[in-house]
């Protein structure tokens, strides 16, 4: 049953909250709009924008004069920024393309000329004994090295991008999946929701995998998305000394991504990944033990001193795609007001480079609604977002000072990545009030280190029963349909009766 709830009228609703609806929202929240973002999953980040490898491209890899060349290098030039004002961690450490065999050094020719017409800056390609230099335990003839690439952490970014326009008066409503829109005048829009319908006069849909069927609920049919999930194998801090860059192999056009790499993440692991399938369904995250074995064998290649032992998890992200199987490779991301649709900016096809390219979209895409409106600037907006203290990232004077002022800072409640119950508490009260397990994983980095959240789980669990007075049904792993406690135990009862 659809309900009205009252103030549920804005000027413009975002559909999606990943990293693009997010910093649109952000971006919309320095002028004087009433905006909101409607989300289906619990948190922000939860699709594309949080499973990806967290690199922040220079922009060598897309075609000159496409969106996707133009805004990864504008954007790739502005994170810093971006990271300063988000209090983002953001490392340049630079990518290798690396040339197995001497067949493929022309491809690594193309790329940097390539680059260079796209404005990146710094492109060098170096020989196999430089290689040895940079990276000891690296196999290859020859790479195209790119200073300009950096790293940064994908989800941690989302969320600080959706708290900060929270800050700054955006409305996020999660858990709240579209089901319908309906056209009650040619600039007025109902959207329906399981919970609520919602007015508003702008649409911009990011919804991601799905933009495609948001486009369809207001009778654009033009557009579809290919789903294409991409594995990844997470490897323990141990193996952080093994690489200091990213590595890349030379990419083949045809196939759907930039091929299996190692990333060194901004939190110490590395990752090998990801792999590249067409797949049906949107939802399916699964991982598969064909395809892993395949993660393996291709690190090995590069990297013969890498070893199972180091493996600690893994996950799968899903790619956005326009090019169907078939045809593989890239399309242009698609940013447009479709003419028979008035007021609804549809953003279709936004993959990689989609995380380095955000805050251009962002910029272009409130352009067009300002060329219409007219916007004013609201003389309020902070664009600053202190974010959650890294207690072991400090020195030990300030870990001192810290403890003094609060003594919550001196109790560790994450033993493997070395998180203290301040910070847990920090994750827990965040602004958009998402207190799923994930939610807070994701805002602390609890539960992520080698253990997996065996030691730090059931004290997570008990700071929100203490703060929240949680019920065992409360506590959930990521949303309503992930409860992490599914029945009572009575005390005396034989489990045998």
């Amino acid at each position: 049953m659809i309900y009205e709830i009252p103030n549920r009228k804005f000027d413009l609703i975002i559909i999606g909250a990943g990293v693009i609806g997010c910093s649109i929202a952000r971006q919309l929240s320095r002028y004087k709009i009433k905006v909101t973002v409607l989300e289906k999953n619990s948190d922000v980040g939860w699709g594309s924008s949080g499973r990806n490898s967290g690199v922040i491209h220079a922009g060598f890899n897309n075609k000159p004069g496409t969106l996707m060349a133009n805004y990864c290098v504008l954007g790739n030039q502005s994170f810093a920024q971006i990271a300063q004002e988000l209090n983002l961690p953001y490392k340049k450490i630079g990518k290798l393309v690396v040339a197995k065999k001497e067949k493929e050094v022309k491809e690594l020719k193309r790329l940097k000329k390539q680059g260079e017409t796209n404005g990146v800056k710094n492109l060098e390609i170096i020989e196999a004994s430089e290689i040895k230099k940079m990276e000891p335990n690296l196999q290859g003839v020859a790479a195209l090295y790119s200073p300009e690439t950096a790293i940064t952490s994908p989800y941690h970014y989302t969320i600080s991008l959706a708290e900060n326009a929270r800050q700054n008066g955006v409305q996020f409503f999660l858990n709240t999946p579209v089901q319908g829109i309906e056209r009650i005048k040619p600039d007025k829009f109902i959207v329906i929701t399981p919970y609520a319908s919602f007015q508003a006069n702008y649409l911009i849909n990011c919804a991601g995998v799905y933009s495609d069927q948001i486009a369809g609920l207001v009778g654009i049919n033009a557009y579809r998305i290919y789903p294409c999930r991409g594995e990844y194998f997470i490897l323990d801090k141990k193996a952080s000394s093994l690489i200091q860059h990213l590595i890349y192999p030379v990419p083949h056009p045809e196939e759907g991504g930039l091929g299996i790499h190692l990333t060194p993440t901004i939190d110490g692991n590395v990752l090998i990944g990801p792999s590249n399938e067409y797949i049906e369904d949107k939802e399916d995250y699964s991982v598969t033990r064909k395809v892993l074995d395949k993660l393996y064998q291709k690190a090995q290649e590069f990297l013969p001193v890498i070893s199972s032992r180091y493996f600690i998890a893994n996950y799968a992200g899903i790619r956005a795609k326009q090019s169907p199987p078939e045809q593989g490779g890239f399309q242009d991301f698609l940013i447009e007001e479709n003419p028979t649709v008035p007021n609804m900016i549809n953003l279709i096809g936004i993959e990689s480079p989609g995380l380095t390219a955000a805050q251009p979209i962002a910029e272009q895409v409130v352009a067009m609604i300002d060329q219409k409106e007219g916007l004013s600037s609201n003389p309020d907006f902070n664009p600053y977002h202190p974010g959650i203290l890294r207690f072991a990232e400090q020195d030990e004077e300030t870990k001192r000072r810290l403890i003094k002022e609060d003594s919550d800072y001196g109790e560790i409640i994450c033993r493997c990545e070395q998180v203290t119950k301040k910070e847990i508490l920090q994750a827990i009260d965040n602004p958009l009030a998402a207190r799923s397990l994930i939610s807070i994983k994701y805002r602390s980095r609890a539960m992520m280190g080698r253990c997996q959240g065996g030691y730090c789980l059931t004290r997570i669990m008990e700071l929100l029963k203490e703060r929240y007075d949680f019920k065992p049904e409360d506590f959930l792993l990521k949303g309503p349909e992930s409860p992490l406690l599914v029945g009572y135990r009575s005390k005396g009862v034989n489990n045998d009766d």
